[in-house]
């Protein structure tokens, strides 16, 4: 059976784009196989995309009829201030373009899309969310590393590395005496840190742990360590951003489900 055809059997009435309104859309972690039918949908429709930088090309083309507007911010790196970004939505929505603002993995999980939501909504504009694969579950199933296994872990705790302010930096003393994994977004940066402080907060130094490096694409990469090798180990094997840091005894499981 062709893929049109099983879509076709779903019978699923795609909503439609309305001039004025914007969609913040989830493009999941980087394999075009992770988008859902709706952003798929959103992509053919949209006259104004904007896109982060983590966004394929080959995704990106999709919209091959919509004006492109790159806002994409990597760490460390000059980027557009965010305020700019929910101002170039609110111009394209009052200008009566079909607005798609596509982000990798999930728009709402340390994507910013909650700030752009409330931008949109204190001008009165019309706005959707769709959602995405997020990369932590897209990247942990493509790196053979199970989110939950029982009588291995009931909780996987998903946190940001780089955080904006102080206020929004995790407790990682607290987090580590949960003794439940942790898959941390944007951690290169600062792992070091991080490191610290969960050894601190009484996670023992050879806890399982990896990078999960480009998660989902042709040139994914997974580097195994333990949390107390974590620092040498990416100097070592030269792990880059976009990377993905998980701790947890869920990391042991990947040797024997490959």
């Amino acid at each position: 059976m062709s893929l049109e055809k099983a879509i076709a059997r779903l019978n699923h009435a795609q909503p439609v784009l309305e001039p004025g309104h914007v969609w913040l859309a989830g493009a999941g972690p980087g394999d075009p196989g992770c988008l859902t039918l709706d952003v798929l949908s959103a992509l053919d429709q949209a006259d104004a995309l904007v896109h982060d930088a983590l966004v394929s090309e080959e995704i990106i083309a999709v919209a091959s009829q919509a004006e492109k507007f790159y806002v994409g911010k990597r760490g460390g790196r000059l980027s557009i201030p965010q305020d700019e970004i929910n101002g170039i939505l609110v111009r394209l929505a009052k200008e009566g373009r079909k607005v798609v603002r596509l982000k990798g993995g999930h728009p709402l999980v340390f994507a910013r899309g909650g700030e752009e939501a409330l931008a949109l909504a204190a001008q009165n504009i019309p706005f959707r969310v769709l959602s995405g694969v997020t990369s932590a579950f897209g990247g942990l199933a493509s790196a053979g590393i199970p989110a939950t296994m029982r009588g291995v872990n009931g909780a996987i705790i998903l946190a940001t590395g780089f955080a904006a302010v102080s206020d929004d930096r995790p407790d990682w003393a607290a987090l580590a005496r949960t003794g439940q994994p942790i898959v941390i977004y944007m951690g290169m940066a600062h792992m070091a840190d991080t490191v610290e402080a969960l050894c601190a907060g009484g996670l023992s130094d050879d806890t399982p742990a990896a990078f999960v490096e480009n998660a989902t694409l042709s040139n994914e990469r997974t580097v195994v360590a333990t949390l107390g090798t974590l620092v040498e180990t990416a100097a070592r094997e030269k792990v880059v951003s976009p990377a993905l840091i998980v701790i947890g005894r869920i990391v042991s499981l990947r040797e024997k489900l490959r």
